[in-house]
């Protein structure tokens, strides 16, 4: 029984892909497991942050308690990013912020686009470290159904220079941090 279990849980919900290789949206992942949520303003950016503004990061679940017991992105792990725009008021301030009963600061308003993360070593082994980076569209949804793998230099070239491990910004990302094994 104990084998059994332990077989169970190193399964990983892997995307599906169309046969010319586009991998299919996910259907459910604002269910996963919520990682965080940067923030980079277009008003604190000149109008043009490079993924304005929120960013909702879902880890799928067993990718995530694969990483929770050994430390490490499985092949098939998906990581989904929505972007969602800084509310527009009439009491925003120049720098995008605004007032709400909680005080002054950044509130989420649309969802704005779907981005997904894809580790897997063999299907992407000319990617740096197996990733591949997908966008459904930077647009209110619905969302793309397939979305096809970004050039590397498009996406995994910030990855391999600035994330903090395995091509995870997880230096943003408390949950992550504080999942990993010491």
């Amino acid at each position: 029984m104990r084998n059994i279990q332990r077989a169970e849980l190193t399964k990983i919900n892997a995307p599906s892909y169309t046969p010319d290789g586009n991998v299919m949206r996910p259907s459910n992942w604002r269910h996963w497991i919520y990682v965080g949520t940067p923030l980079t303003p277009n008003a604190l950016n000149n109008g043009k942050a490079p993924f304005p503004e929120f960013h909702n990061v879902y880890a799928e679940p067993s990718a995530f308690e694969h990483y929770k017991r050994t430390g490490k992105w499985p092949d098939g792990t998906q990581l989904a990013k929505e972007l969602v725009s800084v509310r527009n008021s009439p009491t925003n301030y120049k720098d995008g912020s605004s007032i709400a009963a909680s005080g002054r600061g950044y509130f989420q308003g649309e969802f704005q686009g779907l981005e997904l993360a894809v580790k897997d070593t063999k299907r992407f082994a000319k990617e740096p470290g197996g990733w591949a980076y997908f966008s459904f569209g930077h647009k209110k949804p619905p969302y793309a159904e397939t979305a096809k793998a970004f050039p590397t230099d498009k996406c995994n070239a910030c990855h391999q220079a600035a994330a903090a491990e395995d091509f995870v910004f997880s230096q943003f990302y408390p949950v992550i941090r504080s999942a990993k094994p010491q």
